[in-house]
């Protein structure tokens, strides 16, 4: 620990810290926010999965603006200002009482995330020299699932599945999060170069990404597994609560499998993937995901279900392990703030996911359940083939040749 304390800035720490703190109060709250609707709001399946998605669609539609303004006005301010109206959308959760205020504030939710996401992950791409890169990407995705290990815990102890109050903690570490930003940019003074030099137009930034063929191909397979991943946290936990009468107990407590899992795998995976091309890891992080879906369908024993969700979470961790590294890879000088954000495209998937999982649990109810997991195992499995497409174009531009292991070791 201490040879990688030595090669990580302060402010890389407080990122990675933050990280860990605010996705901990997130997960007390937004995967329960399907169960909250329709069981204390009485709304239907369907318009919960479009208020659970548009979230994801408004970080959509701001998140390439997003990168682009933390390159034009740099990291620091833009990171400052998201936080800190990031943690006032969580408190308005509290104090909203019809499906429109639902829809706006998680809209609000995407909008603030689209923001500081690219800015914080390209931040730490700035800080960190490229051999210690891999590992501060991953750093920030342990940091994530430890958080996400206790906060379903901690939000079902809450009742978060009745009540809004986890809203209001997940505010407060925001809040905090800000606080501790502000103090840290202060003390350790930041290279912010990339605002200085990179005055080009937005205009001019979306036709870098428009015409890089391997980052839009790349984008689409992304977005395509992404939408698989989202029914975890979207169409399952309606469908367990739906199918069994403790499925909100027992969702939680696959949330927390899901994330102790990561922490174990995650390493020893990135390890082994490391060698090979990432965009090698996304594609078989796609077909674990995709049959996992699959076979939730197939059973009713928690057990079993447990037992998938292992094989899902490794999946998880072969996608999300290598996704930074390869836009960090992919991404042109000057451009890496816009190159994150256009990544946050990828969060089309999680607009896809939550939308389809609710007009199929709808159509098909939980006796249907088969056909509706087939469907979604074939939308999720549709992203390899654009995956391997992706890989003949990394191999011919010559990205996937670049040696991780080499290019990445302590």
């Amino acid at each position: 620990m201490k040879g990688i304390r030595l090669r990580i800035h302060p402010v890389g720490w407080n990122i990675i810290l933050g990280t860990l703190f605010s996705r901990m109060s997130v997960s007390m709250s937004i995967p329960f926010l399907s169960i909250y609707l329709t069981q204390v709001k009485g709304v239907s399946p369907a318009l919960t999965g479009i208020i659970v998605s548009i979230s994801s669609l408004a970080g959509i539609v701001m998140s390439f603006y997003g990168g682009y303004l933390s390159d034009l006005f740099g990291r620091k301010i833009v990171m400052i200002t998201s936080v800190f109206c990031w943690a006032l959308v969580f408190v308005s959760f509290m104090f909203a009482d019809s499906v429109l205020a639902f829809f706006v504030i998680n809209a609000l939710n995407g909008l603030c995330q689209s923001i500081f996401e690219p800015a914080s992950r390209a931040l730490l791409s700035d800080i960190s020299k490229e051999e210690n890169r891999l590992k501060m990407f991953n750093l920030r995705y342990t940091a994530i699932n430890i958080g996400v290990v206790f906060g379903p815990l901690l939000g079902l102890r809450l009742g978060a599945a009745k009540t809004a109050l986890p809203f209001l903690f997940a505010g407060f570490t925001y809040f905090l999060y800000g606080l501790s930003l502000v103090f840290s940019f202060r003390k350790f003074k930041l290279d912010e170069n990339n605002r200085k030099e990179n005055k080009t137009t937005i205009a001019t930034a979306f036709n870098v990404t428009r015409k890089d063929k391997v980052f839009l191909i790349t984008l689409l397979g992304v977005i395509l597994s992404i939408s698989g991943y989202a029914h975890f946290s979207t169409t399952l936990p309606q469908y367990f609560a739906a199918k069994i009468e403790d499925g909100v107990t027992i969702f939680s407590w696959l949330l927390a499998l899901n994330a102790i899992v990561v922490l174990i795998v995650q390493y020893p995976i990135v390890n082994i993937m490391k060698k090979f091309p990432p965009i090698h890891s996304i594609i078989l992080g796609n077909a674990l995901i995709s049959f996992s879906l699959l076979f939730f369908s197939l059973s009713s024993n928690p057990f079993i279900w447990g037992s998938i969700v292992v094989f899902f979470t490794i999946g998880e961790v072969l996608i999300f392990s290598m996704v930074d590294m390869l836009v960090d890879e992919i991404a042109k000088p000057g451009f890496k703030g816009t190159y994150f954000g256009a990544a946050g495209f990828n969060r089309l998937g999680n607009v896809i996911g939550p939308w389809l999982g609710g007009i199929l649990l709808s159509f098909f109810g939980v006796n249907g359940s088969f056909y509706m997991f087939l469907i979604i195992f074939i939308t999720t499995a549709s992203g390899i083939p654009v995956l391997f497409l992706a890989k003949k174009h990394l191999d011919k531009s010559g990205h996937s040749k670049v040696d991780v292991t080499e290019s990445h070791r302590s």
